[in-house]
């Protein structure tokens, strides 16, 4: 994960650096040019060019500042609750922390509840969902790595579960990591039960209940139903020439293991054409039964430039670009954020990018 924190004052620089050091995510600190250049702070002159360079990039954008303020700066750049990053404001004493953006599929809720604790501030949370606490389908999304589907029906089964209907929870049984969404759910409150193709084609026809369906298969759309899909996840690899297949899938699952999922649930791989002739990648692919997409330097300049990537100077005087892992896994999705950044492993360099 990576976030942001914009502020311009002295306080809500202390406070910002506060919580770069609380978090577990990578964390830039924007500050306005009249505090002054500061050590380890990007410095910007206008709020609104800051925030639209980076609201791509971001997992969640915390203000320190006037809610009115961010409210009438970010308004330009809103798209859907399935893409907007978290948006949370603070005061520069850190004494409220408003959930302000999307609460549940962005984590804005979960975050604030946490900053909030670490902090001991006093956290604003106003969807109805949780502070009746209730566990929507959407935030269990949030959880999962998933996506609900169709969007519309986020409102639906929100509004219906505030009523006090019943909601059923399918699993396909089908569908990569399945006993891991099992237990991600457990951990929830959630039970849920496990169906095969066929069961799950009749619980579809039945328009007289309200359920979520977790499954990565492309079913119709049917009244009471809400799908939760998996998010894609990318595998950028970067590797020393002639590295075997054995050390890159051991980093590979080394990486997913970070972020507490299996092998299994990498959607794609993806490197430079440097390495399209690189025999243990193209075995680890083959092993894996994942495909593989090679991209040229233009392309992960792009995706340097776009995400405001790290590059080394030896892989640029090597290849001509500077970030291969990373800007090779952004290259795989219209609009992505990071789940682990290149981390390296014996001779083998892996970046994780989810789909947003």
């Amino acid at each position: 994960m990576r976030y942001a924190v914009y502020t311009s004052s002295v306080n809500g620089l202390v406070l910002a650096r506060k919580i770069r050091d609380t978090v577990d995510a990578d964390v830039d600190i924007y500050v306005h040019h009249k505090l002054g250049s500061s050590n380890g702070v990007y410095i910007y002159s206008r709020i609104a060019e800051a925030v639209e360079k980076g609201f791509s990039q971001y997992t969640a954008m915390i203000f320190i500042m006037a809610a009115g303020i961010v409210v009438r700066t970010i308004a330009p750049f809103l798209k859907s609750k399935l893409s907007d990053p978290a948006i949370i404001v603070m005061d520069e004493k850190g004494k409220n922390i408003i959930s302000l953006l999307s609460g549940h599929l962005g984590g804005a809720n979960e975050l604030t509840s946490y900053l909030a604790k670490e902090l001991k501030a006093n956290p604003v949370i106003t969807t109805g969902t949780d502070v009746n606490e209730l566990v929507a389908p959407d935030l269990l999304a949030y959880r999962l790595e998933m996506v609900p589907f169709p969007k519309e029906g986020i409102l639906v089964f929100n509004s219906a579960l505030l009523g006090g209907s019943h909601i059923k929870y399918i699993i396909d049984s089908r569908m990569p990591c399945h006993i891991k969404y099992a237990e991600g759910l457990k951990k929830s409150g959630i039970g849920a039960v496990l169906a095969g193709g066929d069961k799950i084609s009749q619980l579809v026809r039945d328009t007289q209940s309200l359920k979520v369906i977790l499954t990565n298969a492309d079913l119709p759309i049917g009244k009471g139903t809400l799908y939760l899909k998996p998010r894609k996840l990318v595998a950028g690899v970067g590797c020393r020439r002639g590295t075997k297949e054995g050390l890159i899938i051991k980093a590979l699952k080394a990486a997913c293991e970070k972020i507490g999922w299996e092998l299994e649930r990498i959607d794609e791989l993806s490197s430079s054409v440097v390495k399209a002739d690189e025999q243990g990648l193209l075995t680890a692919g083959q092993q894996l039964g994942r495909t593989i997409k090679f991209w040229d330097n233009e392309q992960l300049n792009e995706q340097i430039q776009k995400y405001q990537l790290m590059e080394s100077d030896f892989v640029k005087r090597t290849i001509g670009v500077g970030n291969i892992s990373e800007a090779a896994a952004y290259c795989c999705v219209a609009h992505g954020v990071a789940a682990l950044p290149k981390t390296k492993y014996e001779n083998v360099t892996v970046a994780l990018v989810w789909e947003k």
